[in-house]
């Protein structure tokens, strides 16, 4: 059973930082893309961030210049940072990945909460 663990979410002041870790365990294949996405109360799941397996990267244009997202392979893990944050960053972040057999995940998602 494939499984991901998040965490790193939390609340803080406009113009701080978090780091979003998620784990995945229990992969009989190899993760081909990882990324981010979150949900704001009464708003679509958008795409925040995503990282293939060769190490491209697809960045919303809302958050462009603020957070990066990397992978760790040999730790199946891949991480958000978020950098000087906005209220209109407050969601649920989910992390979701694409296997190489086509099967895909979420994660149970974490809260992110940014202060004015």
């Amino acid at each position: 059973q494939v499984q991901l663990v998040e965490s790193g979410g939390g609340l803080v002041q406009a113009g701080g930082s978090l780091r979003l870790s998620c784990v995945v365990s229990g992969s009989a294949f190899s993760i081909n893309r990882m990324g981010w996405y979150r949900q704001a109360p009464g708003k679509q799941r958008e795409l925040v961030a995503r990282i293939t397996a060769g190490g491209s990267t697809t960045y919303a244009d809302s958050v462009k210049g603020r957070f990066t997202i990397s992978r760790d392979n040999a730790k199946n893990t891949v991480y958000l940072q978020m950098n000087n944050l906005k209220p209109e960053d407050t969601a649920v972040y989910y992390c979701n990945v694409l296997l190489f057999n086509l099967q895909e995940y979420w994660g149970q998602g974490t809260q992110v909460t940014v202060s004015s």
